[in-house]
């Protein structure tokens, strides 16, 4: 399986730590972010990665680069293990010249996926599922044919953030798409199924992404996209067992690497009574 990794974002919501380091490679606990990402898509089969970057990513190429004096450190087998995920898949970068959207972020990998369907992670996500979510994604375009996204319940006031989709369920948790909609106002649509960014994508996307015309912010928007293709073809939207992790704003990035923290039993143990003390603390002033 082809996976394609979009990884080009400016990192806005993180300034300044972003104006020299992609938000992809931020840590969460003690590995970046996008280490998380692709250690996900070899889970769940990719033997073949496209990172699209953009500048100042160049930190992403050098983390799964060979390091031999890293590697060779007997004490530091985290090393090693990334050096031996580095070789599960051959990983490639293209660089997206300009921030123009989602849509021309995946439109640049046509040469390296060809006619086959792919599947699509994003960089600053991270999932945690069993099957794989893409597995899981993958399964469904196996079983049904045509373009697969990953939609979870998003609450009424979170609809505005999100592409959302309308639509038919044709089993427990599958829908066709009929309609997509890009971070619609109040009052557009009753569904709450919002995109998370996983899809299993058929080459006539690309197709769709040249007729796409600039949508939000003036970016080709994936889910405007989604919804030309989905007028002459299947577009389905499916919910997925697992957790999502979205690293989009500080508070989600603490709080992922506070909730990874606790499941390793050292930093758990020596956590828990410093959040009970924080807990306890009075409040700061509101202007702090």
């Amino acid at each position: 399986m082809k996976v394609v990794i979009p990884a080009a974002g400016l990192g806005t919501r993180f300034l300044p730590a972003t104006k020299s380091q992609p938000k992809e490679m931020l840590p969460v606990v003690d590995r970046p972010i996008i280490q998380y990402v692709v250690e996900e898509a070899v889970a769940a089969g990719a033997d073949d990665i496209l990172i699209v970057t953009g500048r100042g990513k160049r930190a992403l190429e050098d983390h799964f680069d060979s390091n031999p004096e890293l590697e060779a450190l007997a004490d530091r087998p985290e090393m090693q293990a990334l050096d031996a995920l580095s070789r599960k898949a051959k990983i490639h970068f293209v660089r997206q010249r300009e921030p123009k959207g989602l849509a021309d972020a995946i439109g640049l990998a046509r040469h390296h996926t060809g006619s086959e369907p792919f599947g699509v992670l994003l960089g600053d996500t991270i999932n945690v599922c069993d099957p794989p979510l893409l597995r899981q994604m993958w399964r469904h375009h196996e079983r049904l044919g045509g373009t697969v996204l990953a939609v979870e319940p998003v609450p009424e006031e979170k609809v505005q953030d999100y592409g959302i989709v309308e639509g038919d369920e044709v089993e427990p948790g599958v829908v066709r798409c009929r309609r997509l909609i890009e971070k619609p106002g109040p009052g557009v649509t009753p569904s709450r199924l919002g995109i998370t960014g996983a899809y299993v994508l058929t080459p006539e996307i690309y197709g769709a992404i040249d007729r796409t015309k600039p949508g939000f912010r003036g970016e080709l928007q994936i889910t405007d996209a989604l919804q030309l293709l989905a007028t002459s073809t299947a577009v389905y939207a499916a919910t997925f067992r697992g957790t999502r992790y979205d690293i989009g704003d500080r508070y989600l990035w603490v709080r992922t690497n506070l909730e990874f923290a606790m499941r390793e039993p050292d930093l758990a143990r020596r956590l828990r009574p410093l959040l009970r003390e924080l807990a306890a603390a009075d409040p700061p002033p509101a202007d702090s």
